[in-house]
């Protein structure tokens, strides 16, 4: 990084997305591949959902019902929250090693089949 910046940070709402999509298997993958292309170097992935959860305590919002996860990468991290009924994701990539903005969110709504995303991605000192 130069100009005194630490690192950057990518933040991606998308909507009309396929919640097919929004499993673990699929955003495991998501993280696998993305990070193939992006040269991230992967490291602990954990889930946060109700996989497992007994029915009476299981989300039912429509602000928390979905599959979210944090992919540590070796230069920090790609948080991801879904939320099904809304067919939403949101993404935050950070990272203090440089990647391409634009690569990134193609091959995230590619991925998320998103019919619209707003993308915005700003320097961290």
């Amino acid at each position: 990084m130069s100009g005194g910046r630490y690192g950057v940070e990518l933040i991606l709402d998308m909507h009309g997305c396929d919640p097919k999509t929004f499993t673990r298997d699929s955003i495991k993958a998501y993280f696998e591949e993305l990070c193939e292309l992006i040269d991230m170097q992967r490291e602990d992935l954990h889930f946060w959902d109700d996989v497992g959860r007994p029915i009476e305590e299981r989300q039912t919002s429509p602000h928390t019902q979905g599959t979210s996860a944090v992919q540590f990468i070796l230069t920090s991290s790609i948080v991801i929250h879904t939320l099904d009924q809304l067919e939403a994701v949101y993404i935050n990539i950070f990272s203090c090693k440089e990647f391409d903005p634009n690569l990134t969110e193609n091959f995230s709504k590619k991925w998320f089949a998103a019919s619209s995303c707003s993308a915005r991605f700003i320097d961290r000192n």
